[in-house]
């Protein structure tokens, strides 16, 4: 965790979900990697992978033993988000509840600033 203040927090939901993959992957040194790019409805786009390397501008979060790895221009833009993984009747996905973004677009995975 960055001592600079900015923190991204996990859910229980959404580490019990990356537990479960991992365990399905048959590799427990996996980590939910999240960044953030340019693109999508809304000017930026998260991007969700598994990843077990954790690279030198990469900051850690961690949450009931799941790590989340998040590079350090992505951490500036998701300071103080919530990572969620959220089942409903139309479909399961990791949601992030960002308070820097000032709009979404209705798919939940490109915002805008």
């Amino acid at each position: 965790m960055p001592d600079d203040g900015r923190i991204l927090s996990l859910t229980d939901s959404a580490a019990r979900r990356i537990a479960e993959l991992r365990k399905a992957e048959h590799n427990d040194a996996l980590m939910l990697r999240i960044a953030v790019s340019g693109g999508g409805c809304s000017g930026f786009q998260y991007g969700f992978s598994f990843d077990d390397t954790v690279k030198g501008d990469d900051l850690t979060f961690q949450r009931n033993d799941v790590t989340v790895v998040v590079d350090d221009m992505s951490l500036d833009l998701l300071a103080g988000a919530e990572i969620d993984y959220v089942e409903e009747l139309i479909g399961a996905s990791f949601q992030v509840k960002n308070p820097n973004a000032s709009s979404s677009c209705g798919c939940g995975t490109s915002f805008a600033l």
